[in-house]
């Protein structure tokens, strides 16, 4: 999955600018429109008076609604991280709209794109367009510090798992093999214990013949998060379940997929040749990621857990229901973002928190909800 996904030469993300959209091979909530970055802006400026208030309350003066004028140097910027962020058109959409509501809010914006292909990466400063003069830094890392809000819009769907089964003699973990000219999975012992405990810590029992996947680096990416950011907030957004329903008799087979022309992977060829492993480089390979996990790991690197609900409510708590619908385009981008049983429900939001308390937010005042 990491040299079929990431591999600097061939692999399928290193490879191009853009992979979703109506020609790509997946749709995510950034290609329906610039409505989804609209509302995300709306949550992230009540996140930058949240803290321009920590940052007065520390200093023990009242909250000034234009901390550049005079407030500290450390509270005059909002650090924004894109992580995944593509050729960064999703943060080109948050500028955008930053500057027709609240420029004043929008010149407080640092922009920091984490993105690990070159190739979206130099298309970053053309889908920023005017706003540019916005973006601070550009890497495949996060920056080593930062305070504002970390965004990560399905990242960890594509981080590489490992895959697990169960037998009657214990846990196997299936690897890929190359057998001639063709791939195929065999199994063997678990290439490491942090598998079994991870399943362990969760309390989850595999019943013989079921199979999952543990993406051991989305909790690593999770505690990394959690060290650079210095105050603020982290929004995660991706397709997943609670481990409970997860590790489950409803996803006994796995989650692993590819997609390509905006079809999921089709039958197999052989028991050993799932359908995930063709055209290996030319496809999106991803699963289901296991938000019990990634929150635990957040709450350990001492984050606070601030909301966790589908996107469809996160969406109406930002206004969705009263946004300016216009032209019959953005009534049907407004309708795929909040559709239950698409975007809306199949993608779930956490928040998270380090040094601003408990706020109320915006995106969860609708209703904290996961179905």
């Amino acid at each position: 999955m990491e040299l079929a996904l990431y591999h600097p030469e061939i692999g399928y993300y290193a490879r191009a600018a853009q992979r979703s959209g109506r020609a790509g091979d997946f749709v995510t909530s950034v290609d329906v429109g610039p409505l989804f970055g609209e509302l995300l802006e709306v949550q992230l400026a009540e996140m930058a008076d949240i803290l321009a208030a920590c940052h007065a309350e520390q200093a023990g003066r009242p909250p000034d609604r234009n901390p550049a004028a005079n407030q500290p140097n450390s509270a005059s910027h909002f650090d924004l991280v894109e992580a995944a962020a593509g050729n960064g058109r999703l943060s080109a959409d948050i500028l955008r709209a930053a500057r027709r509501r609240d420029p004043a809010f929008c010149n407080r914006i640092r922009l920091h794109l984490v993105e690990a292909s070159a190739a979206a990466r130099a298309e970053q400063v053309h889908a920023l367009g005017a706003e540019g003069g916005r973006l601070a830094s550009s890497s495949p890392d996060l920056p080593a510090s930062f305070e504002g809000v970390l965004l990560a819009n399905e990242l960890l769907d594509a981080l590489p798992v490992h895959q697990v089964v169960m037998r009657p003699d214990g846990l196997r973990e299936v690897y890929v093999h190359a057998s001639g000219a063709w791939l195929r999975t065999v199994e063997g012992p678990p290439s490491t214990p942090a598998l079994e405990a991870y399943l362990d810590r969760l309390g989850v029992v595999l019943e013989p013949g079921w199979r999952g996947e543990i993406n051991l680096q989305a909790v690593e990416w999770t505690r990394a998060a959690a060290r650079h950011l210095s105050r603020g907030f982290i929004i995660i957004i991706d397709y997943g379940h609670r481990a409970r329903e997860l590790y489950s008799a409803t996803h006994s087979g796995g989650t692993l997929t590819t997609f390509t022309r905006h079809t999921s992977a089709g039958p197999e060829r052989s028991a050993d040749a799932p359908a995930w492993l063709e055209d290996a480089g030319e496809r999106d390979i991803t699963a289901h990621v296991d938000f019990t996990s990634v929150q635990a790991a957040a709450e350990a690197g001492g984050l606070t857990t601030l909301g966790f609900l589908d996107q469809t409510y996160f969406l109406m708590g930002l206004g969705a229901a009263t946004a300016d619908a216009g032209d019959l385009k953005r009534r049907l981008a407004l309708k795929t973002l909040l559709m239950p049983g698409g975007l809306g429900s199949t993608h779930k939001v956490l928040i998270l928190g380090k040094g601003v308390g408990t706020p109320a937010l915006a995106g969860c005042s609708f209703r904290l909800r996961v179905t």
